[in-house]
């Protein structure tokens, strides 16, 4: 039995050694691939030593977007950017660990960044595109984002409009995909597997549940970049982000009272993946300066089945500042 157990072992071993290489390569391989399929579509700039992707296009006032978890700049060129050219000077960041936005220093060690840390590392990619003052728009997580830099800077901060924004702290369990994705396991090796297997075309059945009651737009899957979701170091990074920022909104939410620039508000009281009852509801509760657009039966993606009144939103934030 001994001896069986000598050549065994080595033997499992090497299997599974060999096993975790191949899931490797294939992972690196079809991050590759995403990367050519989907690369980047503006401008590559160094902050202090940390990489940035952003997006700008349009004349006019400044305007900053910043996208949800799991997404990046294509969520936002799709088609808002363009209902928006004609009268902002637009400016779409992909958030650090996403897209083509690297982590910043530390995060890489279990550190997620902050929305607070995001904000103020934001502020300085525009100002590296000499970006004094600006608007900014944050969808979903990127409400919480917009909500920090109007705290943290507000002296950049001409209005803030939210777009289904996360805002308020909540009591019930983000499920167990994040917890796992942040764990040891899944960072070694989930994330590595659902690189190099998962398909693409499955996507279609998240982005139903993103969209849910509506639909997304045609063309939408192909053109956001679900391959770059895919990638390790990103699964892992908005893993990280989510599973954090509970913590933070309950730090936070105590000083919304202090912005002073206008906020304008566009809710779904159908989200149910930030839910209007809460976020919306608690939002208006602590900052009565917040106007609140409610779209009823409307889901999480206002910005995409409902364009038009998130662009109202942005005219309303500008003509409150005294932009228009």
């Amino acid at each position: 039995m001994k001896s069986a157990l000598k050549i065994l072992l080595p033997l499992t071993l090497a299997a599974l050694v060999g096993c975790g290489a191949y899931i490797d390569q294939r992972a690196t391989t079809r991050e590759a691939a995403a990367e050519a399929a989907y690369p980047p579509v503006g401008r590559l700039i160094e902050v202090d030593g940390t990489q940035v992707h952003a997006v700008t296009t349009g004349r006019g006032t400044d305007l900053i977007l910043i996208h949800g978890a799991s997404g990046n700049v294509r969520d936002f060129t799709f088609d808002l950017v363009d209902r928006l050219k004609d009268r902002y000077r637009v400016t779409v960041f992909d958030r650090p660990g996403l897209g083509y936005t690297e982590r910043l220093p530390g995060a890489t060690g279990g550190d997620a960044e902050s929305p607070s840390e995001q904000a103020i590392f934001l502020d300085r990619a525009a100002r590296e595109l000499g970006i004094r003052e600006a608007l900014i728009l944050g969808q979903s997580y990127g409400g919480a984002v917009a909500l920090a830099w109007a705290v943290e800077r507000p002296e950049t901060v001409q209005g803030v409009v939210l777009v289904s924004a996360v805002t308020t702290p909540w009591e019930t369990e983000l499920g167990g995909w994040y917890g796992l994705m942040d764990s040891g396991l899944g960072k070694s090796v989930v994330a590595p597997v659902v690189t190099a297997f998962a398909r693409e075309e499955n996507a279609g059945t998240v982005l139903g549940n993103i969209f849910a009651p509506q639909d997304a737009p045609e063309g939408y899957q192909e053109f956001v970049g679900v391959g770059l979701t895919l990638r390790r170091g990103s699964l892992v990074a908005n893993a990280e982000q989510v599973n954090d920022l509970l913590g933070h909104i309950k730090g936070i939410q105590p000083f919304y009272p202090q912005i002073s620039a206008p906020i304008e508000a566009v809710h779904g009281t159908a989200d149910e993946i930030v839910p209007y009852a809460l976020h919306a509801e608690g939002l208006t509760e602590r900052l009565t300066s917040a106007n609140m657009t409610t779209l009823e039966g409307i889901g999480h993606m206002p910005h995409h089945v409902a364009p038009e009144a998130v662009v109202d939103a942005v005219d309303r934030a500008a003509t409150r500042a005294g932009l228009r």
